[in-house]
């Protein structure tokens, strides 16, 4: 019996340094992983003297306040302006503070900086793509798994796109907040959806709000719903939004 125990004794200290290795691997594995993604956020992105005083997220009046010639474009239905700014064609903004850029493009949703792109000009520092994109990953924190995109490269964080491109003969940055842009998409489907519905129904209807059915005013079953049960809509589109459905008969 006491043989059998010293024998398998050394077994078990082999073991040890084993899954002591096994540990290892995953702990590295892990930091691998985690080094081949970027994980800032669009708040979370530094200050960097390359954006000039800019940041995703700020409002229209923290923008006016920093560039006052600033004129902004109409709010269209779904919340949607967009506007630019040419410190180096317009006398109006301080030259020295915009060294080195051309342009400066803003798209707001709902009042907030979306999509910031900054193009550059001949006397921007990085000329160069790869220094460009160097330099930029250095400024901004970004970890180096930019990707080949059309005429530049890009890198996707976490509700962050950032792309380095060259425009004109120079390098140009775009910021975009993925988070925004999801929802100026799903809100412009959503429009499409309801127009797509609506499509070729007609203006004035008239509803039972007994059956929950509405009809054309001209269609057969519209002067057979009781005064009591009687709603008017503008149109087919208030309607389905009231949660109303269409007549079959007046399809």
């Amino acid at each position: 019996m006491r043989s059998s125990k010293l024998s398998g004794a050394p077994r078990i200290n082999c073991m040890k340094p084993f899954f002591f290795l096994i540990v290892l691997v995953g702990v590295c594995t892990l930091t691998v992983r985690a080094q081949d993604k970027c994980v800032i956020t669009p708040d979370k992105l530094p200050a960097a003297a390359e954006l000039h005083g800019f940041r995703l997220g700020m409002t229209m009046e923290e923008v006016r306040t920093h560039v006052p010639p600033v004129v902004f474009g109409r709010i269209d239905p779904y919340g949607l302006s967009k506007t630019s700014i040419n410190p180096s064609f317009d006398s109006r903004f301080d030259q020295t503070s915009f060294a080195g850029v051309r342009t400066v493009s803003l798209i707001f949703l709902d009042g907030r900086l979306m999509e910031l792109w900054i193009g550059y000009d001949g006397s921007f520092k990085w000329q160069k793509f790869d220094e460009f994109v160097s330099g930029m990953s250095k400024s901004l924190n970004l970890p180096n798994v930019w990707q080949a995109k059309a005429r530049g490269q890009q890198i996707n964080c976490e509700g962050l796109q950032i792309s380095a491109l060259m425009m004109a003969g120079s390098p140009s940055l775009r910021l975009t907040d993925t988070v925004g842009e999801k929802t100026l998409t799903s809100r412009r489907q959503a429009a499409a959806d309801a127009e797509e519905e609506t499509e070729g129904l007609p203006t004035k209807v008239l509803a039972d709000k007994h059956s929950k059915l509405f009809y054309p005013a001209n269609c057969e079953g519209a002067d057979d719903i009781g005064a009591e049960n009687l709603v008017i809509f503008k149109d087919a589109a208030e309607a389905l939004k009231a949660g109303y459905k269409l007549a079959r008969n007046c399809q």
